[in-house]
């Protein structure tokens, strides 16, 4: 399923009382994989003044499938399902390594905004072809 993966330890910080990974934590981990997979698009966050549009997640989906504990290691592999005109879905998994189980595996929708209008607007056309270039899949 990768197109990109990021390593994320569970820290303890993220974890509740019972010592595993509090629930909204796993899409916090999801996100940031999915961030880390757009920067390699270039298309960092890190500097919104300079993108073209915003995005906005509109919907986010998880279904929770085992659990990870402080210091797992977690591989978080994302990639995009589909691409629209306007907006893209990513999915995402969460693999425990300490159990090589699939913990969490889930969907975001984002939809791409301009930045006065804040109305939805077109996928910038040099991210889609960079999109196109690592998924040829979704051309079709």
């Amino acid at each position: 399923m990768s197109v990109h993966m990021s390593p994320i330890t569970v820290r303890y910080r993220d974890a509740d009382l019972q010592g595993h990974l509090y629930f909204a934590n796993y899409l916090v981990y999801a996100d940031e994989a999915v961030c880390h997979y757009w920067r390699e698009l270039e298309f960092s966050f890190e500097d919104a003044d300079d993108l073209p549009c915003y995005t906005f997640t509109v919907n986010a989906n998880i279904d929770w499938l085992d659990e990870c504990r402080v210091n797992d290691l977690i591989e978080v592999s994302v990639r995009f399902s589909r691409l629209g005109n306007s907006s893209a879905d990513t999915e995402y998994e969460l693999l425990n390594t300490r159990t090589g189980a699939l913990s969490a595996k889930g969907t975001f929708t984002h939809v791409f905004v301009d930045k006065s209008t804040r109305k939805s607007c077109p996928i910038p056309t040099d991210l889609r072809a960079r999109i196109l270039q690592r998924q040829p899949e979704l051309a079709a």
